[in-house]
């Protein structure tokens, strides 16, 4: 996988057999293969016996590959949990939708304890939390705290506008998302976890996708969601920084360095240089590919 794709996390639905092939050919940061939205009530048993088997076969390029279980409260929540914390070849982590509060993620720590207990397994299985409701971003502070399993936080648009009231126009406005997103990304990284931006839902419309992640990505986000292989390219485009940005941190970097370590300010082009400006540098090469990630 190349730097510039790592930022994508495509959606793919457990109940197209031709579509998780197509999945497997795919450079992406991360491959959800969904039981949940994009499956039919009456297709649940036959996606999640899909999203086993492909699990089983692998070959996916995907960095990552995640599956997303039903809801808290369905009727296919625990079969689901029960099978991909039980399975041979587990996924990297499983996505919990519509999560209220924390004590849905208790709910989800608990049974993949017993099934990992019962499965001899001595590596917690990692989740990821999709908050997509009123509830869940009241709750986003104790949400992030609620288990260890948890790496990630997840903005989910499209049931989150109908939770809030939002008409199709006001949930079409980037701007007034705004307050959503910093509340994601602030609860995120006060808790060490990764921030993921929600899907662009305009398939044709790449001008506004563009603007989308673009967005996400200056606000702060890791990685955004997309339900289309198209939108991959332009996700990459808008999270990996340019050449001046990579020509400013490696320069930042070699003042720092050169300074020694020495007492007092360094200075480099009339911008004085700490410990802040530092890291920043160290996540805009982790960006780029050109390093590890720095500590949060």
């Amino acid at each position: 996988m190349s730097s510039s794709t790592s930022a994508a996390c495509l959606v793919v639905p457990a109940s197209s057999e031709r579509m998780l092939a197509k999945a497997r050919e795919i450079d992406a940061g991360e491959i959800v293969i969904d039981l949940e939205d994009a499956v039919v009530p009456e297709r649940k048993d036959e996606a999640r016996a899909l999203a086993l088997a492909a699990l089983s076969t692998g070959g996916f390029r995907a960095a990552a590959i995640a599956v997303r279980a039903n809801a808290p409260g369905t009727p296919w929540a625990h079969l689901d949990l029960i099978t991909l914390g039980s399975a041979e070849r587990r996924p990297d982590s499983v996505v919990i939708p519509k999560v209220q509060g924390a004590g849905d993620l208790a709910f989800v720590a608990r049974l993949l304890d017993g099934v990992e207990h019962a499965a001899g397994r001595t590596q917690p299985l990692p989740v990821q939390a999709l908050v997509e409701s009123a509830a869940g971003l009241r709750a986003l502070d104790q949400i992030a705290a609620a288990t260890p399993r948890l790496t990630a936080i997840i903005v989910g648009y499209a049931d989150l506008a109908v939770s809030l009231g939002r008409s199709p126009r006001g949930a079409a406005d980037l701007d007034r998302w705004i307050a959503v997103q910093d509340a994601v990304v602030a609860s995120a990284r006060a808790a060490g976890l990764r921030a993921v931006d929600g899907p662009y839902l305009r398939i044709d419309d790449h001008d506004g996708l563009r603007a989308s992640a673009t967005r996400g990505a200056e606000l702060g986000f890791d990685a955004k969601w997309a339900i289309h292989p198209a939108q991959i390219e332009i996700l990459a485009g808008a999270f990996v920084p340019g050449p001046d940005e990579v020509a400013r941190a490696e320069a930042v970097l070699a003042a720092l360095a050169g300074a020694g370590g020495a007492h007092g300010a360094v200075s480099l082009n009339g911008e004085m240089l700490d410990e802040p400006v530092r890291l920043a540098a160290l996540r805009t090469l982790h960006r780029a590919g050109r390093g590890p990630e720095p500590a949060r």
